[in-house]
């Protein structure tokens, strides 16, 4: 019988590690620490809870994170067949329940006789064979022992996370659903007049904000950016940002707006919605106030307030290869956003390549990564490589191969029929799927 594997975190990457090990015949001991241990950032005991936004990024074929999707497609992932599940409306972006998609998760593992999910703190690095997923809030116990594994400090960011309102709550007189030039009827739009914006920049910048303590620096990741580091960048910074209002216009009316907010949908319900792009470090306070200033939300009732947490990651390079496993003897594998890669969708990729390639690894066959022509491919190149001032990465085509004698409009296709007709050839002849 093919042993049991540790799995140390039931995030994304932990779960997608798991479900690959499961489905290839190895047991998993799955430990998680909370609900006994919690983080600044989760708020249940669940697998796989989405911590930040319940997107999933898009699916179109013209994007690197669409493009992402289509290759874990093809090389068998798990959970985004259970994402597609429980998802809700959000135009071409995969958003999805988060208590929907976290039971689904729990479910499909529980439903391998050899899974077992121990819920207690590891404060050690496991004996191997093994897959440490436990996240950018790691805790500083194993912090302290990965630092001391890698021979350097670990080196952290922060992350940002968006409030949440009830949707009874907002003044719908001042609001009207709709996707950007008409495009479905996924988010919900509050529209903004120029003296109505002046006043709320004016109001954010000058918010009160939490003291950030007990770290030695502070990096902001620019994928998260606070929207009142955004707003510090100028008068119209949010409107060329998350407050754009290129192709909105009021169905109603057939007006624009100088600039909108937009709500996304966060359940199935559809009684909770997210400020889509307002991750924030004000007080909590500070947020009723200012984020009031909006006109259709000056009576809203907020489910959750944003907040602000630490993100821990290693200096990945020289310390794992493009598969995700430590260098040495011990069979040992990171994988998530711990490894540098940032994104959901990202550390869904870096736990199934860690799951596969261990399962590799202990059946006694080579190594294979896809090709760098794949955005799978080039990511983990990125994190097994990068040098000095190494940053988490998200999926993105600049880290692929130029491609040559396409036009520029053209080039993303290019990229995406480029990339998934390469992983197709790479899971059909190495088998990666089984």
């Amino acid at each position: 019988m093919n042993p049991v594997v540790t799995v140390v975190g039931g995030g994304l990457a932990g779960a997608e590690a798991a479900l690959q090990l499961l489905k290839r015949g190895f047991g998993v001991r799955m430990y998680e620490m909370r609900p006994a241990k919690s983080t600044g950032a989760h708020s249940t005991a669940g697998l796989a809870e989405l911590v930040c936004s319940n997107s999933l990024k898009s699916e179109a074929e013209e994007t690197a994170s669409g493009t992402l999707k289509g290759e874990l497609d093809a090389l068998g992932c798990e959970l985004l067949r259970l994402a597609r599940e429980c998802r809700v409306p959000s135009g071409s972006a995969l958003a999805v329940d988060r208590e929907a998609f976290s039971s689904a998760v729990e479910r499909e593992l529980a439903s391998h006789p050899r899974f077992e999910l121990v819920r207690e703190e590891v404060t050690d690095i496991p004996s191997s064979p093994a897959v440490i997923a436990t996240g950018p809030l790691t805790s500083d116990a194993l912090t302290a022992k990965l630092s001391a594994l890698t021979g350097e400090e670990n080196l952290h960011f922060y992350d940002a996370i968006a409030p949440i309102v009830e949707l009874s709550s907002v003044d719908m007189s001042r609001a009207y659903f709709g996707g950007r030039y008409g495009r479905g009827e996924d988010y919900l739009n509050l529209p903004m007049e120029m003296e109505e914006y002046r006043a709320f920049r004016e109001a954010l910048v000058s918010a009160e904000t939490v003291l950030l303590k007990n770290f030695e620096k502070r990096e902001l990741f620019e994928g998260c950016m606070p929207i009142e580091e955004i707003a510090k960048r100028g008068e119209d910074a949010m409107r060329f940002g998350p407050l754009r209002p290129v192709g909105l216009r009021d169905p109603a009316t057939g007006k624009g707006a100088y600039a909108v907010v937009q709500l996304r949908k966060e359940s199935v319900r559809g009684d909770c919605w997210n400020l889509v792009g307002f991750q924030t470090n004000l007080t909590f306070g500070e947020q009723k106030r200012v984020f009031g200033m909006i006109p259709a939300l000056r009576e809203a009732e907020f489910v959750r307030y944003g907040v602000m947490h630490r993100n821990t990651y290693l200096n990945s390079a020289g310390k794992l290869n493009a598969c995700f496993r430590f260098e040495g003897e011990n069979v040992l594998y990171i994988a998530g956003q711990l490894t540098g890669v940032e994104g959901y969708v990202e550390s869904i990729m870096s736990g199934l390549m860690a799951g596969v390639s261990l399962a590799r690894e202990l059946r006694g066959e080579a190594p294979v990564l896809p090709p760098d022509t794949t955005v799978t491919g080039a990511l983990a190149r990125y994190v097994a490589a990068a040098g000095t001032g190494f940053q988490p990465m998200n999926a993105n085509f600049g880290l692929l191969p130029p491609v040559t004698g396409a036009a520029k409009k053209e080039r993303k296709k290019v990229y995406h029929e480029r990339a998934l007709r390469d992983i197709m050839k790479f899971a059909s002849e190495t088998g990666y799927t089984h």
